[in-house]
């Protein structure tokens, strides 16, 4: 993966919004939703993909550990590795049922799912 530049640099998060999320074969998984950050250490916690559905109907929410995703500014998307069949058999949530992502079960049971290092070690 490249991140386009040898320097160090900054993008804004709004600048994810829709860019869409692929797996290490370029199949496309979905696209992101939101950017979820930790309120005490400002870190990226999750990355919240949509997927599935049709005009935005029948759509499916994914919390995806920021680790588990690399950023490629060359197709300007995120990568990682997952199948298509893993997002289309698991349970994801809608926009009206959010989990709690501060509970840290539901933490840890999302990073093992995705073979994560958690953000906060």
């Amino acid at each position: 993966m490249s991140t386009g530049t040898t320097e160090r640099c900054s993008m804004s998060t709004s600048s994810l919004t829709g860019d869409e999320i692929r797996n290490r074969n370029d199949e496309t998984l979905g696209s992101v939703h939101d950017i979820m950050v930790d309120c005490g250490t400002g870190k990226v916690s999750y990355v919240v993909m949509t997927s599935g559905g049709f005009l935005g109907f029948g759509n499916k929410l994914f919390a995806l550990p920021m680790s588990a995703l690399e950023l490629d500014t060359e197709c300007k998307c995120l990568r990682m590795n997952a199948s298509k069949e893993s997002f289309k058999e698991s349970d994801g949530f809608d926009k009206d049922n959010w989990p709690n992502m501060a509970d840290p079960r539901w933490e840890e049971d999302t990073h093992k799912r995705f073979d994560a290092t958690p953000y906060w070690v």
